[in-house]
């Protein structure tokens, strides 16, 4: 007997890529369970797969860096007691993280990907479900988009939950519409802009020498990245990222701020006459509207 819930979460998170630095992804989670009936009559309980499977899949991965640990070009270390530094060192990219372990999510794979989150979570699924329960599928999949998309990461120190984490992000589409009709060419421009960008706010920076960067981060200068610090409920969060791959926000990069932020952006090439509405999302099916 199968058991199955389509859209049982949705994962938020940021990963490390050798290639892409650092990339906010918006993953929707299908969950299948086959096995025998319980004593209800049941594979199990929809209350249990929607509360208990979903709490386990969104406290190991949901709002989380995901780094892969068996890349050659990742570093990851002990630091402080329940901190750890995160390096990525490659070619293309150097970014360096001191924040507190329930931040980081580590994946014995040599990238991070759908099939690779999908195996660890499979592996993490099966010792937390029931003896009847005998087999389980999981499919990750992004949303269909019609139009255009950005991946952003980013960290809101003034959240109570897991938003304050400085690395996590969303796979984001963008609706601009210019006296009331769509204008998809102005999508496309600003999700070029917003390509894999990290969104800091400014508040937030500091200088690289008050960071506490591990050996990996010795050769960051300070004319190549941004330096931001800040303390959350969680604990203190740090990142040095490249300044070509961060937008410097004057707010804090809550979706409100954001769609504001886009809104004047694009108003400013605009004419005086002509109106901007901004559908801006934060991952999947939620975000906010700005006109201006």
């Amino acid at each position: 007997m199968n058991l199955f819930v389509r859209d049982l979460t949705v994962i938020d998170s940021s990963y490390l890529s050798q290639t892409r630095g650092m990339v906010g992804e918006s993953w929707i989670l299908d969950i299948s369970l086959s096995g025998d009936l319980d004593e209800m009559s049941m594979v199990l309980d929809f209350g249990q797969v929607k509360k208990q499977v979903k709490k386990l899949v969104d406290e190991v991965v949901d709002h989380k860096l995901l780094v892969p640990m068996r890349n050659k070009h990742m570093f990851i270390e002990k630091a402080n007691l329940g901190y750890s530094t995160v390096d990525l060192v490659s070619k293309n990219n150097t970014i360096h993280l001191y924040c507190p372990d329930e931040a980081i999510c580590l994946i014995d794979t040599e990238s991070i990907n759908q099939d690779s989150v999908t195996e660890y979570l499979h592996n993490v699924l099966k010792t937390h479900l029931p003896e009847n329960v005998k087999g389980i599928e999981l499919t990750l999949r992004t949303e269909n988009i019609d139009g255009a998309y950005y991946h952003y990461s980013h960290g809101l120190k003034k959240h109570d939950g897991n938003c304050q984490r400085i690395a996590h992000g969303h796979r984001s589409p963008i609706e601009l519409f210019v006296d009331g009709i769509r204008d998809p060419q102005l999508e496309q421009k600003f999700a070029n802009r917003w390509k894999d960008i990290y969104l800091g706010s400014k508040e937030d920076l500091v200088t690289l020498g008050t960071l506490s960067l591990s050996k990996h981060a010795l050769q960051t200068i300070e004319e190549s990245h941004f330096a931001f610090k800040y303390t959350a409920p969680q604990g203190e969060f740090q990142l040095a990222i490249e300044r070509n791959r961060t937008e410097l926000i004057e707010t804090d990069t809550t979706i409100e701020l954001l769609a504001n932020f886009i809104a004047d952006e694009v108003k400013s090439e605009l004419s005086d006459t002509q109106t901007v509405r901004v559908v801006a999302y934060e991952g999947v099916g939620k975000g906010a509207i700005a006109v201006r």
